[in-house]
């Protein structure tokens, strides 16, 4: 069940961990933008057009567009609105950046949003998507209308030592030169017993076309599209937030947080900061661990719906 609560911003930080998030080193972006793949979701015949309050939707890391297709397309017909399920840079098909930050990330929504001519659109994230959307919103408020944060909050916290572990298999699969799933499927099982885990992450794999490769010499081994080496490097701060003052800039438009009760992203000492970057911020309760929107999907949908249906 979901459970919703306005929390207020005149809470004492309770522990040392959003403290940190106020002196931990600062982020710098020198990265050119890139332009995003996409997919686009169109609402029923007499909806908006694609240009006005649009839903742009972001993936987490490993992620890409078609991991929200379902919840797009409900999102787009029950609201009424075109929702653009976007590829962030160095995932899907999206071209791959050297510098893998949310304020380069950030930037690369602000692109896409004037490449398409978009007004007043709303920005829905899960986990990296949604610091890349609390970046958007803390750097360019004013070009869109409110965000909706899913199971992650503005606060530096280290990544779960999952993902090292993730990237370990993933890099002995690239150098097995596997041709088939099954192959990388037997690989990746020696750093991750969930099934569900790891059809996510073998949804990366490719076959890349080669003009030398001939039918006689067989399949050609399979590739990520994720370049695992960028990724990397970067891992060391994609569990910071690039903003550590909130009395030097905040989102003065509404906000939801969606929050996996068993999952650690967004804890209750968090909470007090949320609400200093985001005064009008939401918050939303699921019985979901950190993988909200795929294990309880209507409960989310219900959470989003609502919220988008308030006034502002």
């Amino acid at each position: 069940m979901a459970t919703g609560r306005i929390v207020t911003p005149r809470v004492a930080l309770r522990s040392s961990t959003s403290l940190r998030a106020l002196i931990s080193r600062p982020y710098t972006s020198t990265s050119s933008t890139v332009p995003l793949a996409y997919d686009h979701h169109e609402p029923p015949k007499g909806g908006a057009r694609p240009q006005d309050a649009p839903i742009i939707f972001m993936h987490g890391l490993f992620g890409s567009k078609k991991n929200n297709r379902s919840v797009s397309r409900v999102l787009a017909r029950d609201l009424r609105r075109h929702v653009y399920t976007v590829d962030l840079r160095n995932h899907g098909e999206s071209p791959h950046a050297p510098e893998h930050t949310y304020l380069a990330m950030a930037s690369d929504i602000e692109r896409f949003i004037h490449d398409h001519a978009l007004r007043s659109p709303t920005l829905i994230g899960h986990s990296m998507g949604a610091k890349t959307a609390m970046t958007f919103a803390l750097t360019t408020p004013s070009l869109i209308s409110n965000i909706v944060a899913v199971d992650n909050a503005p606060v530096d916290a280290a990544l779960h030592s999952s993902f090292p572990r993730y990237l370990d298999g993933m890099r002995r699969i690239e150098a097995a030169n596997v041709t088939k799933q099954a192959e990388a499927d037997a690989i990746l099982k020696e750093y991750e017993d969930d099934f569900a885990i790891r059809a996510f992450l073998l949804g990366n794999l490719y076959r890349p076309s080669s003009p030398h490769t001939s039918p006689s010499s067989g399949p050609s081994p399979q590739k990520f599209r994720v370049p695992l080496d960028i990724i990397a490097r970067s891992l060391g701060h994609l569990g910071d937030f690039p903003f550590k003052d909130p009395s030097a800039v905040r989102f003065e438009k509404p906000a939801l947080f969606v929050r996996g009760l068993r999952s650690t992203y967004i804890p209750d000492e968090a909470l007090p900061l949320i609400g200093q970057f985001f005064p009008l911020f939401r918050l939303i309760d699921i019985d979901a661990g950190h993988w909200v929107i795929s294990e309880k999907p209507e409960e989310f949908l219900r959470a989003v719906i609502e919220f988008l249906k308030l006034p502002e």
